[in-house]
């Protein structure tokens, strides 16, 4: 087996599982703002500490 075809197979469900999210994301009328809203805001970071930390 050559590293293309180990790429392609690693790759191709990565790709199929979002190409599937989007389709799905699509029938509902879902965009991606939307999820982000409903995720709360961003937590915010402090500094030196934002590597492992977030409030």
């Amino acid at each position: 087996m050559n590293a293309f075809e180990v790429f392609a197979i690693y790759v191709t469900p990565f790709v199929i599982i979002g190409i599937a999210i989007k389709l799905l994301m699509k029938r509902y009328a879902v965009d991606l703002p939307d999820v982000q809203k409903q995720a709360g805001a961003t937590p915010k970071r402090r500094f030196l500490l934002g590597a492992w930390r977030s409030d």
